[in-house]
């Protein structure tokens, strides 16, 4: 919805708020709301004042005074709320007029302006498939004598699927929910409507399908679109996902591994460079279809994975997802089709030029999107500016079974591990992307998150150990 819109919409009393909204470190979408005649255009020039202090990993108490600028190009009304606008913000700092060097959306927009620098292409365009579980049913409580997840789905192949004392005869093995119709599928209905509210706040889709877990595990996917937008899309995606599960009385959860003995979900990331309307990473010749410049993308990601990591798998529970034989991409290494490798070449189109792409398959929807596609595409630009060789790098081309092959690498089982590659990486910093206020308090914030979930005792610990 363009700015002249919503002023008309304001000023003819169909909208009564104005909900401001940005993201911060961890990937939490933040808003706050103010009175749709508050939302001026002298109040757009200026920004509206929140404090910083109060966001994870922001700023100090003692300069704590920020600024939500609105950007008027994403605009859209709230599915949710009657007479409520939308509008995302950028973050800036008031004392110098500039842009927070920690906003997550910003250090996204200079990834973008960081591609055009380097004159490889004018344009990334990113395509992220999103995994979730849509559960009728979850309980979580957790605090020192009394700690508990309680899981229901009519779809689970055992006895604790019954809600509210129904049963269902029609029910999904573990690792048997990709594509089945109805009744075994129970979500066509959330996903068809989740749909809709997508494509009338203009957040296309291509396709939605049940995945392979039972559960309740879905995939709605995305038509791409440039580094930030995308961003942009993956928030408001995970925004209408819990809100629609919430009226159908249901949780959408985007945990990696929220289930034991079955798949996981992850975020699959399509991406591309174009330069003056041509795909830099095409080539009818190449392996895949796949340009030198796109192999040398490869690379760079490959080469950088553990870094990388720190920021597209940033929890403890990512790593319970990243594991062989659950469709984990856990292979550091590239391939066509083959989906165990952590860099696949999807081969859908054949020499399509519009279409070649590669796909990075180990992110997981809980990063920060902003962050993960941006530290993605420095590592990329890496590797093309260093003209690597995933080839001769050993990172293949493996076009068969990797599971089992000991001389490939796996991708680290541990999120300490991640984080202390990423602590090690100079070229985010060098590149100017990442500021190095963004990725130390970055850093602070995702290992004392890790340490505090180590604190907590689990059920598999009593389990394994009690009894010695």
């Amino acid at each position: 919805m363009d700015i002249k819109k919503a002023f008309s919409l304001i000023k003819s009393g169909d909208i009564d708020f104005v909900d401001l909204r940005f993201t911060d470190l961890r990937g939490v979408w933040q808003h706050m709301t103010v009175p749709a005649k508050e939302f001026s255009k002298d109040a757009l020039s200026k920004g509206f004042g929140f404090d910083g202090s109060s966001i994870k990993g922001f700023q100090t108490i003692y300069e704590s005074d920020m600024l939500l600028m609105p950007d008027k190009e994403t605009l859209f009304k709230d599915p949710f709320f009657e007479k409520t606008l939308v509008c995302i913000c950028d973050v800036f700092d008031p004392e110098t007029g500039k842009n927070f060097e920690k906003d997550p959306r910003y250090t996204a927009k200079k990834a973008e302006m960081f591609l055009k620098k380097t004159k490889i292409g004018d344009i990334s365009y990113w395509g992220p498939e999103i995994e979730f579980f849509v559960f009728e049913r979850m309980y979580v409580h957790l605090d020192s004598y009394f700690s508990s997840i309680e899981i229901k789905h009519r779809e689970l192949p055992n006895g604790e699927g019954r809600v509210n004392g129904e049963y269902d005869s029609y029910k999904i093995a573990n690792k048997s929910g990709y594509f089945p119709v109805p009744p075994f599928d129970k979500l066509q209905a959330f996903r068809s409507e989740m749909v809709k509210i997508l494509h009338e706040i203009d957040v296309p889709i291509e396709v939605h399908h049940h995945e392979v877990a039972t559960g309740g595990q879905v995939e709605i996917d995305m038509k791409y679109d440039s580094l930030t937008k995308m961003a942009d899309k993956v928030m408001i995606y995970k925004y209408v996902a819990r809100n629609l599960a919430q009226k159908y009385g249901m949780s959408a959860c985007f945990l990696p591994k929220p289930v034991y003995g079955d798949n996981g979900t992850g975020m699959h990331t399509h991406q591309s460079i174009f330069k003056r309307g041509e795909n830099v990473f095409f080539d009818p010749k190449g392996y895949g279809e796949v340009s030198k410049e796109g192999l040398a993308y490869i690379a760079g990601l490959l080469s950088n994975v553990k870094a990388i990591l720190g920021v597209t798998n940033s929890t403890v529970n990512s790593y319970r997802r990243l594991v062989p034989h659950f469709e984990a991409p856990t292979a550091i290494s590239f391939s066509k089709r083959n989906r165990s490798a952590a860099v696949r070449i999807p081969m859908y189109y054949k020499k399509e030029e519009k279409s070649k792409r590669i796909e990075f398959r180990c992110p997981d929807a809980v990063g920060n999107p902003y962050l993960g596609f941006a530290a993605q595409l420095i590592f990329g630009i890496e590797g093309i500016e260093k003209k690597l060789d995933p080839k001769k790098m050993g990172f293949g081309p493996f076009d068969e079974n990797i599971w089992e092959n000991a001389k490939v690498e796996q991708t680290p089982n541990n999120l300490f591990e991640t984080l202390e590659a990423l602590a090690k990486d100079k070229i985010l910093t060098t590149s100017g992307v990442f500021s190095p206020e963004i990725k130390r308090s970055y850093l602070e914030l995702k290992l004392e998150e890790a340490r505090q979930n180590l604190l907590y005792p689990t059920p598999a610990d009593f389990y394994f150990y009690a009894d010695i």
